[in-house]
């Protein structure tokens, strides 16, 4: 049987969490050939793109490609850490001869997934909603 490399969940979710938004976790899981992990390597490029589009326009379309990105990514963080230890083998571990064994670095990085996540979401809400019936009048 052919061995292939252990992927650790912990590490997975924290990539995610941390480096989501350009798609490191889906390049760790999936090697190079991910087409989500491409589609999440693109919202660099989309934000240089809409900068030249629209110089005059705010600064948060600027970054709205990449900040929706990094908000799939703690969703991706948070059900890539939530999944049972056994289909998380099954998955991306079958042939590894390992079993993965979750412990307290993983909660951890969980609770501070959903912390950031949560607040970006409400920071991203709160803007839109500030441009598109205030023009921008609170920031």
């Amino acid at each position: 049987m052919l061995q292939t490399k252990h992927k650790n969940k912990t590490v997975a979710t924290l990539l995610a969490f941390l480096l989501g938004g350009i798609g490191a976790h889906r390049f760790y899981l999936s090697g190079p050939t991910d087409r989500w992990g491409w589609l999440h390597a693109a919202a660099l490029p989309a934000c240089g793109i809409v900068m030249t589009a629209a110089p005059g326009a705010d600064w948060y379309f600027w970054y709205l490609p990449l900040t929706l990105s990094m908000l799939a990514g703690c969703l991706e963080a948070l059900v890539l850490g939530l999944t049972p230890d056994d289909q998380w083998d099954a998955r991306h571990n079958a042939g590894s001869g390992r079993h993965s064994a979750s412990r307290w670095p993983l909660a951890i990085v969980l609770v501070a997934t959903s912390m950031v996540g949560a607040g970006m979401l409400i920071a991203t809400i709160a803007r839109l909603f500030d441009l598109l019936y205030t023009g921008g009048a609170y920031g």
